[in-house]
């Protein structure tokens, strides 16, 4: 298996649906009450492409992107529109959206992340896929505009000096979801004049 660096088409992608999931054990006491446990440390994405499929065009696009991945076999990025950037959807990307460290005086690598807050709880996502030409870098608040370099296959960012003991190192970035098809056949209808009959198309996070 290999991740092919290719994006799923925008313009079916922006019609899918899907977000986050999360797998919670809970047991009913005798008493009522309930004992819960998250089985996942982390949320995985899931979403089904079939509601952006509108044209026939669009159809024959989808079967050629999963012939060319083989269908579950290779991974691919796509882009959630409900949650593509460091910051909020309405703001633009600022290098000082998301705080990914602080220096030591030798590290010289820092992963991409985004935490997502309610009140005192928090939860951080790795980022491993940012978008070419969107990554912004500053160091205790002032954007560094060289002496930095993004991994844009893994979203580590590497500078050339280590940043100081104590400096916040900050980044702003767009970013993809990593994904492949969850399923090894295309169950759509060959009437390509009435396509809602299209069941599912099923694309699956994948988590390293």
């Amino acid at each position: 298996m290999a991740f092919h660096e290719v994006r799923f088409p925008d313009n079916i992608s922006r019609g899918a649906r899907g977000g986050p999931e999360r797998r919670t054990q809970i047991v009913e006491l005798a008493s009522g009450e309930e004992e819960r446990n998250a089985s996942w440390a982390n949320s995985r994405r899931r979403y089904d492409v079939a509601y952006g499929i509108r044209r026939a065009d669009d159809l024959a696009a989808v079967v050629a992107f999963f012939e060319a991945r083989n269908g579950r076999l290779h991974g691919f990025r796509f882009k959630d529109w409900g949650d593509y950037k460091s910051g909020l959807p309405s703001a633009a990307i600022s290098p000082t959206d998301q705080e990914i460290g602080t220096g030591n005086g030798s590290l010289t690598e820092f992963a991409l992340l985004k935490r997502y807050s309610s009140g005192a709880q928090s939860w951080t996502r790795a980022i491993a896929k940012p978008v070419a030409g969107s990554v912004r870098v500053a160091l205790g608040g002032i954007e560094q505009m060289s002496g930095w370099s993004i991994d844009m296959t893994t979203g580590v960012v590497t500078f050339d000096t280590a940043p100081a003991a104590g400096v916040a190192v900050i980044a702003g970035f767009a970013f993809d979801v990593p994904v492949r098809f969850d399923t090894d056949a295309l169950d759509v209808t060959l009437d390509l004049e009435r396509l809602g009959s299209i069941t599912s198309i099923p694309l699956l996070e994948i988590r390293r």
